[in-house]
């Protein structure tokens, strides 16, 4: 892998680029959010079809990511990060301006392909960044992706505020994405991989069970982000003006954490992290479930962002030490199956309240935390 390195290239600056287009992930997806409504307007649309419209985005991401691995191992992960980052830009702008349903489904699609590809590629490539380094940077890394979208969402903002046009400020993002790449992609790693086998990434070995992992971790995440304010303002008898309190708390514990949480493995063991994190995590739900006092409330998200903030970089950076599976493959069979937790867990959580209640439904979520740290435990003796 020494190789693959550019003449001259530190270790340190290499991991920073690495860390440039996780947050240029971030970023993008933070700067897509805001043209949701615009589009709906622009296109004359009733929320039904925009719903439907925006699944193209998830289904677009997830019959790309199974690949997104063979792409990285074929062409290498600076090749194919670099030309996925630019597509990402383009289509940015692309859908600031269409104004047919005709148009806006094919873009979309192509959109989520590009989100799904870079989330594969970057975390291949932080896999083998962290393999080269010997030491952990993953969730560094990730905390990245979170502060790309503090400033993709905050800046566009800024820009409307300043007078600018959607498109203008949507053509601004789609600029620092594109001065970001001729600025840091040179220095990724070039190198191609071998085989990677079939093109289609499908967990097997070991890789199950972090794909499981990653499925139940992510699906956690995606639950909180929709249903918290729904909990908040309908179970708690909370103002509306309240109903977002519950994911921010959530968020910044996540961020506060992932940025601190390499010194933290380092120090205490990637093992207890995940043990200690689980626990904590878990005792989040705990009050969230139990307590009617609001500080107590929030406590339990923020304790449940606190757990749940470095599981994942974790188990990616054991892709880098499994024998089951290459580890483009493997990289892109657990992104998938996590994919997929985001893209179910928020129905599924639907679907369980309206059966029983919404405290059933994360009383459930703790459970499933319970059951990802038997299966974390597994994996740990298998690998570690």
């Amino acid at each position: 892998m020494e190789k693959d390195l550019p003449v001259g290239l530190s270790r340190s600056f290499l991991h920073r680029a690495n860390q440039v287009f996780f947050f240029v992930g971030g970023f993008g997806v933070a700067s897509w959010a805001p043209l949701v409504p615009l589009l709906k307007e622009r296109l004359g649309i009733a929320e039904d079809v925009l719903g439907l419209l925006l699944l193209c985005i998830g289904v677009g991401s997830l019959v790309s990511m199974p690949f997104a691995g063979v792409l990285a191992g074929r062409f290498g992960c600076r090749r194919v990060i670099a030309v996925d980052s630019l597509v990402f830009a383009a289509l940015l702008v692309a859908l600031a301006t269409v104004d047919s349903i005709g148009l806006a489904v094919p873009t979309l699609l192509l959109f989520g392909a590009a989100m799904g590809v870079i989330d594969v590629a970057i975390n291949i490539h932080a896999v083998r960044v962290e393999q080269l380094l010997k030491k952990r940077v993953m969730s560094g890394m990730h905390a990245l992706w979170s502060v790309g979208g503090f400033m993709g969402a905050g800046l566009f903002g800024v820009w409307m505020a300043a007078g600018l046009t959607p498109l203008g400020a949507t053509a601004c993002s789609a600029g620092i994405i594109v001065l970001l790449v001729i600025a840091f992609a040179r220095f990724l790693l070039a190198g191609r991989s071998a085989s990677e086998g079939k093109v289609l990434a499908v967990p097997r070995g070991i890789v199950a069970f972090v794909a499981a992992v990653a499925g139940i971790s992510f699906l956690v995440e995606g639950a909180v982000m929709d249903w918290s304010g729904v909990f908040l303002t309908e179970v708690r008898a909370m103002d509306m003006s309240m109903a977002g309190t519950g994911f921010a708390v959530f968020s910044a514990a996540m961020l506060l954490m992932r940025l601190l949480g390499d010194a933290i493995v380092n120090f205490l063991g990637a093992r207890r992290v995940v043990l200690f994190g689980s626990v904590i995590a878990i005792t989040g739900f705990l009050l969230v479930i139990f307590s009617t006092d609001a500080p107590l409330v929030f406590s339990g998200f923020f304790a449940i962002g606190f757990g749940c903030s470095n599981i994942v970089p974790i188990f990616f950076s054991l892709m880098g030490k499994q024998k089951d599976m290459p580890i483009n493959a493997a990289v892109a069979a657990v992104s998938t199956c996590g994919y997929l937790g985001v893209l179910m867990g928020p129905a599924a959580i639907g679907f369980i309240a309206h059966g029983t209640s919404l405290l059933a439904s994360f009383a459930l979520l703790a459970s499933l935390l319970f059951v990802q740290l038997l299966i974390g435990m597994h994996v740990f003796r298998k690998v570690v």
